[in-house]
């Protein structure tokens, strides 16, 4: 059977279900696709922090209110650098600082997608997995799944790092390595803590409380040193890893309530994120080390930048849609992929990062970047770079 929309969305989580409400609010008739068949189905693997960035859209979802009565966190994110903890403070006086929110996908996904289904316009449909695209004269018209034919104005893969409609589309991908391991572990009843980075250069860790009394501890170790240990003993190698951590998170005062689980590969993968009649969003177009905890950020701002640059309707603005994809994320997404093949800090890196350990505004610096409010080039613009180099200099003077 064929079914005419003005917008196909493959995959409902987090990305599809932002653009699908997005493009519904606008007046468009959506087919959102889910090839999982229950509505609280979702992501297991994956940091469950989103980004000061991020939290816009959320309000503008309207979904911001649900999340905090569901119990996500807000957090202003500490690291702890070999230089000591840069730990983020409000200016005296001043504005709170920006602060992201840590909500474990089991909560976040079947609260986004409850929220899609009952937006006017959108049509929920679960069991259905995308097999193929429609194309007429090099343009996509619509997918085919197993019982349907939908044609539609505008197709979206949002179906995430391994995306289908993208493999079907033709569109030209950058794969890289990521040297580093990726495992994490849930706990409930730790003490209370703040949200935790540590950059032990190279190997790095996180620790988020979420919802429900639960913290998320991962750690990130290079793969040359510590592939074969966790190969032989996963549970055992990365609870050793935790507990060495400087200050560590004390996992044996709580319990642990999930396996570890994780990947020993996990490359980094960029899609140029349209064609005409089609637009990639989230981790379809750019599934950068997870390490950093911008997947579920940069996958709800995608779909606020598409909708966006759809004007006058679905299909139009796909142009603007990849420039601002790529003037916002690229600089991150590039220093992210150098960093994750386990090189150690740069100059620039060990400037910014030692002042930001010493100093309050330089800490404060280092959040709005670490947030994803400022990018690279503003981060290490002249002002910054002169500010750590005075700290830093009156810090060897023991002023």
């Amino acid at each position: 059977m064929t079914y005419e929309y003005d917008v196909v969305i493959a995959g409902a989580s987090v990305a599809g279900c932002a653009s699908a409400m997005l493009f519904a609010t606008r007046g468009a008739r959506v087919a959102l696709l889910e090839k999982r068949t229950t509505i609280d189905a979702h992501k297991v693997l994956c940091t469950h922090t989103l980004q000061p960035g991020a939290l816009p859209v959320l309000k503008t979802l309207g979904v911001l209110p649900e999340l905090e009565a569901a119990g996500a966190q807000g957090h202003v994110t500490e690291l702890w650098t070999p230089w000591g903890w840069i730990r983020p403070r409000p200016e005296p006086g001043g504005e709170p600082l920006p602060h992201g929110l840590n909500v474990r996908r089991s909560t976040l996904d079947p609260i986004l997608r409850q929220a899609a289904a009952r937006t006017p316009g959108v049509d929920l449909m679960l069991g259905e997995a995308v097999t193929g695209l429609l194309e007429e004269n090099g343009r996509i018209t619509g997918v085919r799944t197993g019982a349907r034919t939908i044609t539609a104005r505008l197709t979206v893969g949002a179906d995430g790092r391994g995306s289908t409609v993208a493999a079907h589309s033709g569109l030209p991908a950058r794969v890289s390595a990521n040297n580093r391991l990726g495992f994490f572990a849930r706990y409930r009843g730790l003490p209370p803590a703040p949200s935790r980075v540590w950059f032990l250069d190279p190997d790095t860790a996180f620790a988020f409380p979420n919802d429900g009394d639960i913290t998320v501890i991962a750690c990130s170790p290079s793969k040359e040193k510590h592939s074969a240990a966790f190969r032989r003993d996963m549970e055992g190698s990365f609870e050793s890893f935790v507990r060495a951590l400087p200050d560590a998170p004390p996992i044996d005062e709580g319990e642990r309530v999930s396996k570890v689980v994780g990947t020993f590969d996990m490359p980094n993968v960029y899609r140029k994120p349209h064609r005409p009649g089609l637009a990639l969003v989230g981790d379809a177009a750019l599934a950068t080390d997870p390490l950093w905890g911008v997947g579920i950020g940069w996958a709800l701002q995608s779909a606020q930048w598409l909708a966006d640059a759809s004007v006058p309707g679905p299909g139009e603005g796909l142009e603007e849609y990849g420039r601002k994809h790529r003037s916002s994320l690229d600089s991150h997404h590039k220093l992210m992929e150098d960093y994750s093949s386990v090189r150690p800090f740069n100059p620039f890196e060990k400037l910014l990062l030692s002042a930001a350990a010493r100093d309050a505004v330089s800490a404060r610096h280092y959040q709005l970047f670490a947030g994803r409010l400022i990018d690279v080039k503003e981060f290490a613009s002249p002002a910054a770079l002169l500010r750590a180099l005075r700290v830093n200099a009156l810090h060897r003077l023991g002023r």
